[in-house]
């Protein structure tokens, strides 16, 4: 039904938001379904999440690929985590927008000196908080949020060391009036975002690439197991799948379950990576030749 991105800068009172309007959502007369998807969903520290670009990167795509799967037209979904990349947030805009559901924007605009302030107190409380210098980075990386853009708008702004967060703030209720009301033909206040044909096809693309992707790693893990049996136990000096294809460099036998199990996980890999980066291989043979380089770096050939 709608997708809420949380946005501020660390320790700006963002989880606190998304409780309250967790609840007061599901004290609304519409007794909406919501969720919250966070870090913790996921056991994830975050500093190491913050510790480097690859590892914020990685973070980001685990968050959008639950976005991804949870959105619908039956429950409300939250996003609560720093959100501060502006192209960020126009990832899960499109995912709102591709699935047609409503989206918005709550914005914790709280001053860097008073972020800095709560932190710093977390730490000395023993609570989960940034290490100073991971907490400046991200400060001044923060992209604030512009209600011009598409897809920071609507946007509702709580000022939480001025007014506090509570779930009678004036942002968190007219989210929730936003978030439920009904819609008919005369209705000019709630927009509901609405599928486009480059959105739908860029669904298909992705689904047509991991299909792919899942039809060639098997063939490789067929080869790989029928090499084994043909050696019968014998030493393997490698497998060759074809011509301009690279060679499999093992050198000992390779177990089916451990064959499964670094199949799911480059799988895994390559889907959370492709959300964003690069899709993923959407032909056979770039798919085989991707998986084979990660199979020989895993089993340590040289």
């Amino acid at each position: 039904m709608a997708l809420v991105v949380i946005c501020g800068q660390p320790c700006s009172g963002k989880s606190t938001a998304a409780l309250f309007l967790a609840e007061a959502l599901k004290e609304s007369e519409s007794k909406q379904t919501v969720r919250i998807i966070d870090e913790s969903s996921f056991h994830l520290d975050r500093n190491q999440s913050y510790a480097n670009m690859t590892a914020e990167k990685n973070l980001r795509g685990v968050l959008r690929s639950e976005v991804d799967r949870s959105v619908s037209k039956d429950n409300i979904i939250i996003v609560d985590s720093l959100n501060s990349i502006k192209g960020y947030r126009y990832e899960l805009w499109c995912l709102a927008r591709g699935a047609g559901i409503r989206y918005c924007v709550l914005y914790c605009d709280a001053e860097e000196t008073h972020c800095r302030k709560w932190n710093e107190e977390r730490r000395e409380k023993g609570e989960a908080a940034y290490d100073a210098e991971i907490f400046e980075d991200l400060v001044r990386r923060f992209e604030r949020p512009d209600r011009r853009n598409r897809w920071d708008s609507p946007l509702f702004e709580l000022w939480p060391h001025k007014d506090g967060i509570e779930k009678s703030s004036a942002a968190v209720l007219d989210a929730v009036s936003y978030l439920t009301k009904k819609v008919d033909s005369k209705t000019q206040d709630v927009k509901i975002l609405q599928p486009t044909i480059a959105t739908q096809s860029v669904r298909f693309s992705e689904a047509n690439s991991l299909y792919e992707l899942d039809r060639a790693t098997q063939e490789v893990t067929n080869a790989i197991v029928e090499a084994q049996s043909q050696a019968l136990g014998g030493p393997i000096n490698g497998v060759s799948l074809g011509q301009g294809l690279p060679t499999i460099n093992i050198s000992r036998s390779v177990g089916l379950p451990e064959l499964r199990r670094l199949r799911r996980t480059f799988i895994k890999l390559t889907g959370q990576t492709s959300l964003s980066g690069p899709p993923p291989p959407s032909d056979a043979d770039s798919a085989k030749r991707m998986f084979v380089d990660y199979l020989n770096r895993e089993l340590g050939a040289t």
